[in-house]
């Protein structure tokens, strides 16, 4: 038997720069344009609505509730045949192919009468599987308690699930959740006059004093007027002009394209389970010098049976044999200079050829010697 205390795994990416762990690292440039407002930055009043439903599940090939253990079943059934006109109440249902299901669907800003949205079904009770069914007419609700759609149709279902006679199983995926594409069709708008509208706020997804300041004074140089304001690091408000000739929508499809380069604070982002490190491109390192080396132990066990001399009255016994080895990689301290960028950093880790899971020690006696300037993350 044996053990090596060498860590081999792992992978480094970055979000401005990609450094890939197996060594040697690697930086690679990325010169795309700068990003677009739009793809930095949400329009209030803009977003979707969270819509929920509680509904049946028909046609499952006994898979479905059993009606003894899920009496919301029976109950929801039992409604559903009586409203068509069918009276249940007083029979003995005992059917396994209907299940109870939750319903969701996200609804997208400005969505109109009569479009479609895909809907998510989910089991409720002990129901094993939901392929193969249909889900009944449910009503979507919103926050509020209002139906903005109605969703029915057959389940598309990812995973899989098989069981034999006896008892083996194997499953595959959820079998217990499905979507339905294009399944609810929206009977309510969510109104909201943007047109009309005389102002409007832009939220930055990541807010940033210097991210703010540059979206704002990108509007104000597209436009031509002092119309965008930064309000904090997370907000710009943006007033149409008096004499601007279109609406707001017709302002917003100017400004939203305009490029703008985001600023962020230095991050190092690490996953010590998976053995992932993302470092954005400002983080710096002081005057440093790194040493760092690998020690590998190995014992094996060799026994071997020792046996009596003929004709004698001794005993055959196991002997133990035990091997140690210890290699000790050798390393020297490299030095790191001050002040650098995340190439120069990069460059000066990989002299040290070092591991996903040296890398991650290294950062962090780093950070406790004050040598690195970005804040650590530990996922």
């Amino acid at each position: 038997m044996g053990f090596k205390s060498r860590l081999k795994h792992g992978l480094l990416t970055a979000v401005a720069a990609v450094v890939s762990m197996t060594p040697p690292f690697m930086f690679v440039t990325d010169a795309q344009a700068a990003p677009r407002i739009k793809d930095i930055a949400d329009f209030e009043g803009v977003r979707e609505n969270q819509l929920v439903g509680y509904g049946l599940v028909v046609g499952l090939n006994g898979t479905g509730d059993s009606l003894r253990n899920t009496p919301m079943t029976r109950q929801s059934l039992t409604a559903m045949l009586e409203r068509l006109g069918v009276n249940a109440s007083e029979g003995n249902l005992n059917t396994r192919n209907v299940a109870a299901v939750m319903v969701t669907a996200n609804l997208p800003p400005f969505a109109s009468q009569g479009s479609r949205i895909d809907v998510t079904v989910s089991a409720l009770g002990d129901a094993r599987s939901l392929a193969g069914g249909t889900l009944l007419v449910t009503p979507l609700m919103g926050a509020d308690q209002q139906v903005y759609a109605v969703a029915q149709g057959p389940l598309a279902i990812g995973g899989f699930s098989a069981q034999g006679q006896s008892g083996s199983s194997v499953t595959r995926g959820v079998p217990t959740a499905g979507r339905i594409a294009s399944g609810a069709i929206v009977e309510r708008e969510v109104s909201f006059d943007i047109a009309a509208a005389p102002e409007i706020r832009l939220a930055l997804r990541n807010p940033d004093f210097t991210t703010a300041q540059r979206v704002a004074a990108a509007i104000n140089g597209s436009v031509g007027a002092d119309v965008a304001h930064a309000i904090n690091p997370g907000s710009i408000v943006l007033r149409r002009p008096a004499d601007y000739q279109g609406d707001m929508v017709a302002l917003v499809g100017q400004i939203e394209n305009l490029e703008v380069s985001v600023d962020n604070s230095a991050r190092i982002v690490i996953d010590e389970s998976s053995g992932i490190v993302v470092m954005g491109e400002n983080v710096r390192v002081s005057t440093v010098a790194i040493a760092q080396g690998n020690l590998t132990i190995s014992i094996t066990e060799d026994p071997f049976v020792s046996q009596p001399a003929p004709l004698s009255r001794g005993e055959t016994v196991v002997v133990p044999s035990t091997g140690l080895d210890v290699q000790e990689d050798e390393g020297g301290l490299v030095v790191v200079p001050g002040g650098v960028p995340l190439r120069q950093l990069v460059n000066g880790l990989n002299a040290l050829g070092v591991t996903p899971r040296d890398m991650i020690s290294i950062l962090q006696a780093l950070k406790a010697a004050g040598a690195i300037q970005a804040e650590i993350e530990v996922m």
